[in-house]
């Protein structure tokens, strides 16, 4: 696979001549969160974490989507964490967007590159840090592990996106695939965080209607999605947040259309509180 510039956030602010219009949107099924309005005034900050900054565009939300929160994080040289998740219940995904980084588990360093991939089991002993001379920008999805009595957790790993194949789908002469981590039986996994590709023209011909919760973030490319009762155009940077059973499809192009997908998988339906 060829190297692939992956999307990131705009930062910044537009100028005051900038029309106030976009295409932002939160539904009672999903949301899209376009990355014209991932500025500098709505990044956060987080506990020990020096010298970062961080776009949170997920979080649980009761009535909405209940398992998982994804941010763009953002560590300029120098910084990172030594005590970077503060509950040890909590499992993790990185995903490197932009840059260089160190991330040491379990006393193992580990360089992450773009295209870099980490998981980390809960109760993970783990520290980030950034000793390049430029900042590097990461995806980081969390969800709450649920253990299984007789399944054991699954370890840590790491990997790079360019070093896994993409599974192309039957039937569609290689122009829709996914890029999986963790195959999809493995039982003491409880969430995916894949990627998808669509080649141009590729499209999902049916409107998938599913228990999983997603988050969709747009690495490449454009897309007319179906999401709900709306077809949405999106591209590079985009974020698409979808509740449960909320309907989707898509048609891709002009060019390659890929998008880092999480969705929770592998458990039973929890029976009220």
């Amino acid at each position: 696979m060829a190297d692939t510039p992956y999307a990131t956030p705009s930062a910044g602010l537009p100028p005051q001549a900038a029309l106030h219009t976009g295409r932002a949107v939160f539904t009672e099924a999903y949301a899209v969160i376009p990355h014209g309005v991932m500025r500098d005034i709505v990044t956060s900050y987080l506990p020990h974490w020096d010298k970062t900054r961080l776009w949170i565009i997920a979080r649980p939300m009761t009535g909405f989507s209940e398992t998982f929160s994804q941010y763009i994080m953002e560590v300029a040289p120098g910084g990172g964490s030594t005590r970077p998740e503060p509950n040890p219940e909590a499992e993790g995904v990185l995903f490197v967007v932009e840059g260089e980084a160190n991330v040491t588990i379990e006393g193992k360093l580990h360089a992450l590159r773009p295209g870099g991939y980490a998981f980390l089991p809960p109760g993970c002993n783990w520290s980030f840090s950034n000793t390049s001379d430029a900042p590097v920008r990461f995806h980081w999805i969390r969800k709450r592990y649920e253990p299984v009595e007789g399944i054991a957790v699954p370890a840590a790993f790491v990997t790079n996106e360019r070093d896994e194949p993409i599974r192309w789908m039957p039937d569609t002469k290689d122009t829709w695939g996914t890029t999986r981590f963790v195959e999809p039986s493995d039982l003491r996994h409880d969430m995916h965080v894949n990627i998808v590709t669509l080649q141009p023209g590729a499209v999902i011909p049916f409107e998938e209607t599913h228990v999983m919760e997603h988050g969709l973030y747009v690495l490449e490319g454009k897309a007319v999605y179906r999401l709900n009762r709306d077809w949405v155009e999106v591209e590079a940077g985009d974020f698409m947040w979808l509740r449960a059973f909320c309907p989707q499809a898509c048609y891709a192009g002009p060019g390659r259309f890929r998008y880092l997908l999480y969705k929770d998988v592998n458990r039973h339906a929890k029976l009220g509180l």
